[in-house]
């Protein structure tokens, strides 16, 4: 297997001889494909079979099945590959890798949130990695870096770009020195795995903010349009023919406007066909629950929907609908996921705004950052289109979407 020069870094630093090897903890950022998380989790797992024998280690990603996707499913079999004993026991969550006498135990976590950190503590580890750590809570970081505690012990890092306000960048990235960690930056042209036409591929697929974090690997703040790239005045007609399958995304709201989309699937894409947006301050009356249960249903048309992505919040419109008859799914509502998720679809074509929804085309060209925020975040305005795209992009066109087996029509 080939490998870059700054790969071959991660992949030696602690040997003994390395000018690196005295240092206590390693980061690296960068670039999405930059062939960071491979050698860093390959690393990783030589690193502890040739220091510890008997030890326990923490592999922690956002979510376990982030971390057995993105990095163990890649690892594990290239450490068999060259002669490692692999074991795991997926109900503990625990792997135990052997090599030529020294066998250790690697438990696997997911960072995903504020109590994530009590799955932690109590345990002693010998070394840990995080991948994608800028995705993780402070507490959750801060409760995995004090659990090493065994002479030799060190932390591993890994990580794509957030913004420059992001407490990781600037107490870890920026303090590096003072913490004793070597700091490696990545590339796509750290990644030999990479052929020009992909890295061309990945630059023509992202803009504006995702583009500098992404393929530059900057830390820089969001600012200007959120979709940048997306042009309202192109948006085609409604395609003729039949659909294979339907959703309806909503945003729901009583004194802030609501929003509902309706998708269509025709040869792999998603069409947001028609709309319904009401805004209660322009009207000038407020919509009830029943209201808003009777234009969705006039939205459907009779169509045979798969499930209704809601707003996770309006758990009274929720229970309505379910009441109606309708297969309904709260919707994920991890905002900045969403928006890279969004964002990647509408570049791509997979989802597509046709002319019909012109409250969702014009929420489009408003749509903005709040650069007053000190972190990323959008401002609450012109969202709520937005916010229902997100929902079903998010939820239903997730890179790991969770099936909805029955389908729905309402009575």
């Amino acid at each position: 297997m080939k490998f870059s020069k700054q790969q071959r870094i991660v992949l030696n630093w602690w040997r003994p001889g390395s000018p690196f090897c005295r240092k206590e903890a390693v980061i690296c950022d960068g670039a999405v494909r930059s062939g960071k998380t491979l050698c860093m989790g390959l690393s990783f797992f030589l690193w502890a079979s040739a220091q510890f024998s008997g030890a326990r280690f923490g592999v922690c990603g956002k979510t376990i099945a982030s971390l057995r996707r993105n990095m163990l499913s890649e690892v594990l079999p290239k450490l068999k590959a060259i002669g490692f004993s692999v074991a795991e026991k997926r109900t503990e969550n625990l792997v135990r890798v052997s090599y030529r006498g020294h066998s250790n135990d690697f438990y696997i976590f997911g960072g995903r949130d504020e109590s994530s950190s009590s799955l932690i503590q109590g345990i002693t580890f010998a070394g840990i990695l995080l991948d994608e750590v800028a995705l993780m809570p402070r507490s959750f970081v801060e409760q995995a870096c004090a659990r090493c505690s065994v002479t030799g012990s060190r932390l591993w890092f890994n990580c794509n770009p957030e913004g420059p306000h992001h407490w990781f960048y600037n107490e870890w990235i920026l303090g590096a020195e003072k913490r004793n960690c070597l700091y490696l930056h990545f590339t796509m042209e750290d990644n030999p795995s990479l052929s020009p036409q992909i890295r061309q591929r990945y630059a023509r697929l992202y803009s504006g903010v995702f583009y500098r974090r992404f393929v530059l690997g900057q830390w820089i703040a969001a600012e200007g349009r959120v979709y940048d790239f997306f042009d309202a005045s192109s948006a085609p007609p409604v395609p003729p023919g039949d659909f294979a399958q339907w959703y309806i995304s909503c945003d729901y709201g009583t004194v802030n406007p609501a929003s509902f989309g309706l998708w269509g699937l025709q040869n792999g894409v998603w069409y947001r066909v028609k709309e319904f947006y009401f805004d209660s301050k322009r009207e000038m009356r407020q919509m009830t629950d029943a209201e808003y249960a009777d234009a969705l249903s006039d939205l459907a048309g009779g169509r045979c929907i798969t499930a209704v992505i809601a707003d996770p919040s309006a758990a009274s419109f929720i229970e309505l609908l379910r009441r109606r008859g309708w297969n309904v799914k709260k919707a994920d509502n991890d905002v900045l996921s969403g928006i890279r998720r969004t964002s990647d679809l509408l570049k791509s074509g997979k989802i597509v705004i046709c002319d019909t929804c012109v409250d969702c085309l014009r929420e489009t060209e408003q749509y903005v950052w709040d650069v007053k925020a000190g972190r990323d975040a959008v401002k609450k305005e012109h969202d709520h289109a937005m916010d229902d795209m997100r929902y079903f992009a998010a939820t239903v066109l997730s890179s790991n979407p969770v099936p909805v087996a029955v389908r729905a029509v309402a009575r």
